[in-house]
């Protein structure tokens, strides 16, 4: 199971992937975007087929609050429009995998702040680090869901074996 983690930029789009067993992301590089993150859907749907990617993982730009501005509403629309594109494609039967990856957002509040002071702080000056700061946005969007998914099975799990300890006991 790989999942992609996606940051839309009007200049860039930076693309980062899991291990198969969902234990951290790494980034991968990114797509340019000439001016508007559309113009990477295209090369997003290559990188997703080559790589068999079950998950998509969008940044959200949510607002301080919580809420959805202008640049929210925008990565829906890009994720829906991705979506689309990808059924049309296995409709179509031209999509290389048996199956449609599923394209889920990940709130992605001050993942570019913390990718320019990681960068910062490995030592890269600003103006190295400005075409990395993208793909880094990438890699702690795609970590954050990967450890939200881990942490739900965790309490699924152990939500199970309470469950089975409660029943062992109500049967004595």
């Amino acid at each position: 199971m790989i999942w992609l983690g996606v940051d839309l930029g009007d200049a860039r789009v930076g693309l980062s992937k899991s291990d198969p067993e969902l234990t951290f992301a790494h980034p991968i590089g990114n797509i340019q975007a000439y001016g508007d993150s559309f113009n990477a859907i295209e090369d997003v749907i290559n990188v997703i087929e080559d790589n068999s990617v079950s998950r998509v993982v969008v940044g959200l730009p949510l607002q301080l609050d919580g809420s959805e501005g202008k640049s929210a509403k925008k990565a829906r629309r890009w994720g829906a429009n991705l979506a689309k594109r990808i059924k049309s494609l296995f409709d179509y039967g031209d999509w290389s995998l048996d199956f449609i990856p599923e394209i889920v957002f990940n709130d992605e509040r001050l993942t570019t702040v913390t990718a320019h002071r990681q960068l910062l702080d490995a030592d890269f000056s600003t103006k190295k680090h400005r075409p990395m700061v993208d793909q880094q946005s990438a890699v702690l969007i795609l970590q954050s869901a990967i450890d939200d998914y881990r942490n739900a099975c965790k309490n699924v799990k152990s939500d199970s074996q309470s469950n089975s300890i409660r029943k062992e006991a109500f049967n004595e």
